[in-house]
């Protein structure tokens, strides 16, 4: 086997949307008769428990890239060699890094170089010179305004890497165990709704009282609902969650989260990392998007979807944290009858084509 670096440096939901990728190029590549690949996939500290849940993955290493991670840590000679040194006695041959719009790959591949790795992919609008081995210029080999998950998957097609065949090049986690049992006694009181209210940017966080208010419609439908968030979440949670609804606000591991999203009926969520992972565990996914940035990039992929939010507001493509239009209008003028009619749809097996036009447009 021949060892293949693979990296993707920034948060939960982009490791999740590497997924395709990384079985590519675990698959193989076609010049070599598709030889199965040993994985390292170098990721940051967010996207690490994520990146362990991936198929492919032999090995996990996390770094803390002083270009990527924010706040950024020191850029330091001690940081960058013990990149440099732990790609060297990783028996390193090969790389693939893989970027959204807005990175370089150039910073990594000039490390990776460094510590005598041969051949390096990625994409790149600035020239590359010598440390990128196959560079792809965004805009001419490929259009940006694609999901990140075909982005990545061309990244690492273009290094020569497959996938597997009968691969649905959809993303995926690897079965687990729900070590706490939450999933499971969950199901055994029969369906219910996931509504997540976090996000890790303001910008992209519906308000708390219209997700309280969605969680009690819910239940007025007659829906079970249960609410998750991460531990410094737990406030918000018990505020969308009331007196009824299931409150597992910090009270789950990610491995646990997954095992809850899969078994949910439908997920109501924002642009955040568990969109994406309900996505990898193929439950259909309400998604209140701010169009910060494109949901043709962004949005879930691959599953039932309904997009809800102003895709068009003033923020359009900002890439903003904090929401720079007072009222916060892309997400507050939609209203929870709104996103009870999206779950509703998404029951009855017909996302609406309003949402899927949002998605594939140009």
């Amino acid at each position: 086997m021949s060892r293949v670096l693979v990296a993707r440096l920034d948060s939960m939901g982009d490791v999740l949307l590497s997924g395709p990728a990384l079985r590519a190029v675990a698959n193989g590549n076609r010049s070599d008769g598709s030889r199965p690949n040993d994985v390292v996939l170098l990721c940051g500290p967010e996207g690490a428990a994520a990146a362990g849940m991936l198929p492919g993955v032999t090995q996990v290493h996390t770094w803390a890239s002083p270009w990527i991670v924010n706040p950024a840590p020191p850029a330091t000679e001690e940081m960058t060699n013990g990149l440099i040194d732990f790609v060297r006695s990783s028996r390193i041959q090969e790389a693939v890094i893989l970027t959204s719009f807005h990175q370089s790959p150039l910073p990594l591949a000039l490390l990776l170089r460094l510590a005598g790795v041969a051949k390096i992919t990625g994409a790149s609008t600035d020239y590359a010179g010598s440390l990128l081995d196959v560079r792809l210029k965004p805009g001419e080999d490929f259009p940006e305004d694609q999901p990140e998950a075909v982005r990545a998957l061309t990244i690492a097609e273009a290094g020569g890497y497959v996938l597997p065949n009968g691969d649905d090049g959809k993303l995926h986690i690897t079965p687990g165990l729900d070590p706490e049992g939450v999933a499971d006694q969950l199901a055994e009181e029969g369906p219910y709704i996931v509504v997540h209210p976090g996000a890790a940017a303001p910008a992209r966080a519906w308000p708390a009282l219209h997700h309280a208010a969605t969680v009690e419609l819910l239940e007025a439908y007659g829906h079970r609902v249960v609410v998750t968030g991460g531990p410094s979440e737990a406030p918000l949670t018990a505020t969308v969650a009331g007196p009824s609804a299931t409150n597992l606000g910090g009270g789950t591991n990610l491995r646990t989260l997954a095992a809850v999203l899969a078994g949910a009926a439908v997920v109501v969520t924002g642009n955040t990392g568990p969109a994406h992972l309900a996505a990898a565990v193929g439950t259909p996914v309400v998604c209140l998007f701010a169009p910060v940035v494109p949901a043709i990039r962004w949005a879930p992929y691959g599953v039932p979807l309904e997009l809800l939010g102003d895709q068009d507001a003033a923020c359009k493509n900002s890439r903003a944290r904090i929401c720079p239009v007072p009222g916060h209008p892309c997400l507050s003028s939609v209203t929870p009858e709104q996103v009870v009619e999206a779950v509703e749809r998404l029951l009855g097996g017909i996302s609406s084509l309003t949402s899927r036009r949002k998605v594939r447009k140009p």
